[in-house]
């Protein structure tokens, strides 16, 4: 193509691009990984479903493989704790002084690395609790936001739940 007829096309080039930008479609942003050690406290809410509210303290430890979920129920005195290890084994237990109780599982997924989002498909921008979120999607696993402006972790939902 003979160079003015190059020149021809920048201005269409141009409108183009702005309206990919005001579409907000763009170069895909890179997700923010997680901390190596963190502590976070989550609401469940499965009521809809026929389940319950709970509380959950998360204490994340990827150099040490594992991860501690401190789990109360909306209406519950005791915690129960499971404890879940980054080759896919997990124990719940209780130590109520009714009961105790532990039951081992193994799951494929064990503890998610730092990175674990990485690989996930990016599904656009929504907002999630008045945060203006980037959402990505595992397949069959998770949809997860994270906030635009800090990086943080906001929601996420697991398929089928």
């Amino acid at each position: 193509m003979p160079p003015m007829d190059q020149l021809l096309l920048l201005p269409l080039f141009l409108v183009l691009a702005a309206n990919n930008v005001a579409a907000g479609v763009g170069p895909r942003p890179v997700p923010m990984p997680w901390p190596e050690q963190f502590h976070a406290v989550l609401l469940t809410n499965f009521s809809a479903s026929g389940g319950r509210l709970e509380l959950i303290d998360v204490y994340y430890d990827w150099p040490r493989g594992r991860s501690l979920n401190v789990v109360r129920g909306q209406l519950s005195g005791e915690p129960v704790y499971n404890v879940e290890w980054v080759n896919g084994s997990s124990y719940l237990f209780d130590n109520s002084a009714s009961s105790s109780s532990c039951t081992a599982t193994w799951h494929p997924v064990g503890v998610l690395p730092p990175n674990w989002i990485d690989t996930a498909a990016y599904l656009g921008r929504e907002t999630v609790d008045g945060f203006d979120c980037h959402v990505w999607g595992q397949r069959f696993f998770v949809r997860y936001y994270q906030e635009v402006a800090t990086g943080r972790p906001v929601a996420w939902n697991f398929v089928g739940s």
